[in-house]
């Protein structure tokens, strides 16, 4: 297993921005894709970002244009940067990423960290 180690969330205002931060850690790994996830109260996990190892990223479409992944392929380490954050946006956020770890192809994701926004 490859720990991830999220951190960064917090309360903030709508409108407001929020830098959160992953970083993988572990012996024997390789990490591919990374990404960041959200759940909010009653519903479904939803991707919020993506990154690989090339720089190509995703985004969901309700954060398109306000939120910016980014990383650091030295230090395994993903960035989220949040702008004109919306109420909608009150979520625990959890990374996760794609590895090779000990010869074995799997997944790993973190313990996940809140954002409110609320006035």
């Amino acid at each position: 297993q490859v720990q991830l180690v999220e951190s960064g969330g917090g309360l903030v205002q709508p409108g407001g921005s929020l830098r959160l931060s992953c970083a993988a850690s572990g012996s024997n790994f390789i990490v591919y894709d990374m990404g960041w996830y959200r759940q909010a109260p009653g519903k479904q996990r939803e991707l919020v970002a993506s990154i690989d190892r090339t720089g190509i990223t995703k985004y969901g479409d309700s954060v398109n244009g306000r939120f910016t992944i980014s990383r650091d392929l030295a230090k395994d380490t993903i960035f989220l940067r949040m702008d004109r954050l919306k109420p909608e946006d009150t979520a625990v956020y959890y990374c996760h990423a794609d590895r090779l770890h000990n010869g074995r192809t799997g997944d790993d994701w973190g313990q996940g960290t809140q954002v409110t926004v609320a006035a």
